[in-house]
């Protein structure tokens, strides 16, 4: 095993192992892509197998020395371990040379989220006057509303959302789906973009997703990005405003309101409630900081 074509070929018949049998998403695949090459890069030809862990100790050193975060690298080494033990399982390693490697230690960082002034603030901006506008707000009440992570949203179609039931249906990572509800303010959201602006932004074009641009194509990630920061500026938010902090303000604030943990997960679509529970830490840290600045012992 000692050419970086083998490798290359291994890498190959393990993405297709997890599009096909795994399910992963494309940007699964792609990140899990990217990993393997960067390892290539490092390790050039020289011998891969159990025995040659130093191979993947110093591609560690060779991370942390370009300045990476422990939580990257710790990623990096996650994704070799699962790409060595595919190989193992297939019979093309004896070990898994990353078996011995430990992980940078990560200090646990809490999610940032908005307040719930800072939540109304920035509903409030989409111009209902406008389609456009109207799809702004829908998008931002759904997701404020179900904690969706930003690809779930964007690949939502019509026949996803149903308003009598009040949920929507979520195809999430690795393949699995989930149903999640939907708050009524979210719904009336949602029932005036699709009754009164996705027809007149479509025109004459027809398109099976549930939020669409003026082209006529399903949104995507990176334009609801842009959009999201624009709203965010204007809502006086400081600090970068991600997709991402409107769902754990969704997870934080349902905490608060006294929601249990496993609904919270099933809702998120985690599948250990480790990841969960980050959110209960969140909590209690805000709960302290109240104490600490109203009460009058302190």
């Amino acid at each position: 095993m000692k050419t970086e074509g083998w490798l290359a070929a291994a890498a190959g018949a393990f993405l297709s192992y997890l599009r096909v049998e795994r399910g992963f998403s494309d940007n699964s695949i792609l990140a899990y892509s990217f990993d393997i090459k960067d390892f290539q890069a490092y390790a050039g030809s020289g011998p891969i197998d159990g025995a040659h862990s130093a191979v993947v100790s110093g591609y560690m050193d060779h991370l942390a020395q370009q300045g990476l975060s422990s939580r990257t690298i710790a990623r990096r080494l996650s994704a070799l371990r699962t790409f060595f033990r595919f190989l193992q399982n297939e019979g093309r390693l004896d070990a898994d040379p990353a078996a011995l490697v430990h992980a940078p230690r990560q200090w646990q960082t809490l999610p940032k989220y908005l307040t719930s002034n800072e939540i109304t603030r920035l509903l409030e901006l989409p111009d209902a006057t406008q389609p456009l506008g109207l799809r702004d707000k829908a998008m931002l009440e759904l997701l404020y509303s179900s904690g969706l992570r930003v690809s779930e949203l964007c690949a939502l179609k019509m026949q996803d959302f149903n308003d009598e039931l009040g949920f929507v249906r979520i195809f999430g990572k690795g393949g699995k789906h989930r149903m999640v509800p939907v708050g009524r303010a979210a719904i009336v959201a949602i029932g005036d973009w699709v009754n009164g602006g996705r027809s007149l932004v479509l025109k004459s074009r027809s398109s099976a997703y549930l939020f669409v641009t003026g082209r006529g194509t399903a949104m995507t990630r990176q334009a609801f990005w842009k959009n999201l920061a624009q709203y965010a500026k204007a809502a006086g938010l400081h600090g970068r405003l991600t997709p991402h902090v409107l769902r754990h303000s969704f997870a934080t604030h349902l905490l608060e309101g006294g929601a249990d943990l496993r609904s919270v997960q099933s809702m998120l679509g985690h599948a250990d409630i480790a990841t969960t529970q980050i959110y209960t830490h969140v909590v209690r840290t805000r709960l302290r900081e109240t104490v600490d600045r109203h009460h009058p012992r302190n």
